[in-house]
């Protein structure tokens, strides 16, 4: 994959760098040519970032399972007796229980391999979902001597485990991501306009499920003489993060949307938005993603030919109902 990236890169620099009249010869201007050559660098260190994280051990790459928790008790395991049968794993796992309180506890089976955090289990233990985590992250439960592992995770008013595996086929034998080719034309500096503090916008994500999301503005560009408006979404991380879709959406690109982030703006009330830096949802990659869908407004009337396209072997974008 490096090997690739690298290969990638150096034909994008020796392309660039003879785009002067006449197509062969070396452009005439040393510095907009170095310009150009950043540039480039500087999308494909993106992509190669990007890549990296997709493909960690624990990276979306790993989902296996997403199952879904109603009150009292189920038993888990890979074994066809459990209530929450996992694909991976010891026949039995331990048990988990979800009360009329929302207090989600897990006891660990006797015997089996379990961790807690990466600490050995012992006893009863609660397990926190990620929405209610915070900086700490949710309670993960490990197995399969720290290859496998499930999380609660919290959708609206209902949670689900969701199951890792570091050796699944989808992280094993990934292939490589298809791009649309670096256009600078796709690169915007763009003006923010701000909501009053606390805005919320109802987000619907991939499962039917809408869910309250921070809203600080939006962002205007203009392309081909008109503008476009993109409602912004703040995750807690201090970016401006935006889910959109465009007339790429379901041909070149994948259907149900693209992912962006962009800088918060500085004193001029502009930031860059960047379409080269596009990419692809966990969804296009896994059934067992949860992923947020484009409001309306993020919705656009143009062809963003840039970034991420449809992954080779992705997921088609069908709603995963809980």
């Amino acid at each position: 994959m490096r090997k690739l990236l690298i290969t990638s890169t150096m034909v994008l620099v020796f392309g660039l760098a003879a785009c002067g009249k006449g197509g062969d010869k070396i452009a005439a201007n040393p510095a907009l040519d170095a310009a150009r050559i950043a540039y480039a660098k500087e999308i494909m260190d993106t992509r190669a970032e990007r890549l990296a994280r997709l493909q960690r051990p624990d990276g979306w790459l790993s989902l296996v399972g997403m199952h879904w928790l109603e009150r009292g008790t189920t038993r888990v395991g890979s074994a066809k007796d459990n209530g929450t049968q996992l694909r991976v794993g010891p026949p039995h796992i331990g048990i988990v229980t979800l009360d009329k309180y929302a207090v989600i506890t897990f006891v660990p089976e006797s015997g089996v391999d379990i961790t807690i955090n990466g600490q050995p289990a012992k006893g009863t233990v609660r397990l926190v979902a990620d929405a209610d985590a915070g900086e700490a992250g949710p309670t993960l439960v490990g197995f399969n001597k720290g290859d496998a592992s499930f999380i609660v995770i919290k959708r609206g008013d209902r949670y689900a485990l969701r199951v890792k595996d570091a050796l699944a086929t989808t992280r094993t034998h990934f292939e490589p991501i298809p791009y649309f080719d670096i256009d600078p034309a796709f690169r915007f500096k763009a003006r923010f306009k701000a909501h009053p503090p606390g805005q919320k916008i109802q987000i619907l994500n991939i499962i039917g499920i809408y869910e309250p999301m921070d809203n600080p503005g939006t962002l205007t560009f203009e392309k081909g003489g008109k503008s476009f408006t993109m409602e912004a979404i703040d995750e807690g991380d201090h970016r401006l993060f935006f889910t959109f879709a465009d007339r790429t959406s379901g041909h070149e690109s994948y259907a149900a949307a693209r992912f962006l982030y962009a800088a918060y703006p500085g004193p001029d009330g502009t930031t860059i938005l960047d379409f080269n830096k596009t990419y692809d949802p966990p969804c296009a990659f896994t059934p067992y993603a949860t992923c947020p869908l484009p409001p309306a407004s993020n919705r656009l009337d143009l062809a963003i030919r840039a970034g991420e396209k449809k992954p080779l072997h992705g997921i088609e974008a069908e709603a995963l109902k809980p």
